[in-house]
């Protein structure tokens, strides 16, 4: 008697493959994401911490016609390519958000997709078959998106202890699987293995543990993906009911028993509605924290001494992830509190990556800003964060001073990334990307990725192997 699969693993397979992108706007923003998330990457190159991780396993590995690390010299195999551009990408907390049940970088499957493209496109030219383009690319990230995005709505591996980064690792695995040539089949038997892979623990994300592991753990789930693709093109087997299973499969050992779904059809609506973190690096649910106080600054910047309290009116997923006091013991861990974020942008009136390290950090009066600070719930803010139709992420911050004045009690519901401020963050978020692009390359190379990666359909037609080697420093 045949297994029936698990619908899960049938419905990815079948928009993987089947699966036609046609909304512009979807194209558009996956070219926002593109050039966003590279960006992001080639800022934390200036980082010792990140870099450290990087190149080959064994030092000295050479590849030939390799996968290529942008921003980097490294020619790498296509797993270990993929977990150099996916901690990258991640490293500083700056790449694009999605917010729902889950929470997750969508983006973080970036690592997996252009480490498996350029691996694609020069296997191709050497066998003298044509070689992928950058619109393969970009559809591949719409899907990607999708698939880790639409999991996240109602699915929340957070409330059971569980990382969302298993969530990219099913993404990059199917749609993986399907740029190197999968059949449906094959797919489900490369996803069926990432769900029996089990998930990181949250743990390193959470107090009292947050660590760097956070920035490394999204190109780790990544480059799974792709290992777990190479394997089912070689005929690896899957399991029919890795979900499903009683006792042994995913919902019953790690998930209570509850059955995974999909709350709506596999289409383009996460790339659509994706959030971009244009202005600050800092963890998402505290983006218009960040707006709010940045906004306060020039009131604020000469009475920092007279401040009795401060009130940080938030959503229930805040209060949860980035609500913290006492000590906060690296970057990993002021870049997920609320109140530090808060702090540094009432303090300097602006938020920058290196305010997360050790010297800024050292800085006495951001704790005592801290212990001021009263976080408190808004329920209609709670609501209105979940709703399909707003997918707010709203903060607002309130001063009172010791002779008893106050400022106004400034509110953000939407940040600049939001898809309801896409007009006003578009040209912000090209800016980030010429002004990281200026960290790392010279000016000439600068001008050419810049000019060829935001245009589209300049970009949709360039080969993927010709994309990456603008890119080689």
């Amino acid at each position: 008697m045949t297994q029936q699969t698990d619908k899960l693993l049938v419905e990815i397979a079948d928009y993987v493959v089947d699966g036609k992108i046609e909304s512009k706007e979807a194209m558009e923003t996956a070219k926002n994401v593109l050039i966003d998330t590279l960006g992001c990457g080639f800022l934390a190159l200036r980082y010792p911490e990140c870099t450290k991780l990087l190149g080959p396993i064994v030092p000295g590995t050479k590849v030939p016609n390799g996968s290529r690390v942008p921003g980097t010299q490294f020619e790498l195999d296509p797993v270990q390519a993929a977990f150099n551009i996916g901690t990258m990408i991640r490293w500083l907390d700056y790449n694009d958000t999605w917010l729902a049940q889950e929470w997750g970088h969508p983006s973080d499957n970036l690592g997996g997709i252009l480490a498996a493209a350029d691996y694609i496109s020069r296997k191709n030219i050497a066998e003298g078959k044509d070689p992928l383009t950058m619109e393969d690319v970009l559809v591949a990230m719409v899907k990607a998106h999708e698939i880790q995005g639409v999991l996240a709505l109602e699915n929340s591996l957070n409330r059971v202890g569980l990382d969302h980064v298993l969530f990219v690792k099913v993404a990059t695995t199917a749609v993986v699987t399907g740029m190197l040539g999968g059949t449906k089949q094959e797919i489900i038997n490369a996803v069926s293995n990432a769900w029996i892979d089990n998930s990181s623990l949250r743990t390193y994300r959470q107090f009292p543990n947050t660590g760097s592991r956070k920035s490394w753990a999204a190109g780790d789930a990544t480059s799974r993906g792709v290992r777990l693709a190479l394997m089912a093109l070689k005929g690896e087997m899957g399991y029919a009911t890795a979900l499903s299973a009683p006792t042994y499969g995913f919902q019953d050992v790690l998930f209570n028993g509850k059955e995974l779904t999909l709350a709506r059809p596999l289409e383009s609506y996460v790339m659509e509605n994706i959030l971009f973190k244009v202005s600050y690096p800092a963890e998402f649910h505290g983006q218009t924290a960040a707006e709010c106080a940045v906004n306060l600054h020039p009131e604020v910047k000469e009475r920092l001494d007279e401040i009795e309290r401060i009130e940080i009116t938030t959503h229930e997923s805040a209060i949860r992830i980035i609500d913290k006091t006492g000590p906060l013991h690296n970057p990993a861990d002021r870049d997920h509190c609320l109140q530090y974020i808060t702090a540094i942008g009432l303090i300097y009136g602006d938020i920058v990556a290196d305010h997360y390290e050790d010297e800024a950090a050292a800085n006495p009066l951001i704790d005592e800003l801290r212990e001021k600070m009263v976080v408190v719930e808004d329920k209609q803010y709670s609501k209105d964060y979940l709703d399909p139709e707003k997918r707010s992420i709203a903060n607002a911050v309130q001063v009172f001073f010791k002779d008893g004045t106050a400022t106004e009690k400034v509110e953000r519901q939407y940040p600049l990334g939001h898809r309801f401020r896409r007009e006003e963050a578009i040209p912000k978020l090209e800016e980030k990307f010429l002004a990281n692009l200026e960290t790392r390359f010279p000016e000439k190379q600068v001008k050419e990725i810049y000019e060829v990666s935001t245009n589209l359909e300049t970009l949709k037609t360039l080969p993927v192997h010709d994309f990456m080697e603008m890119m080689v420093i």
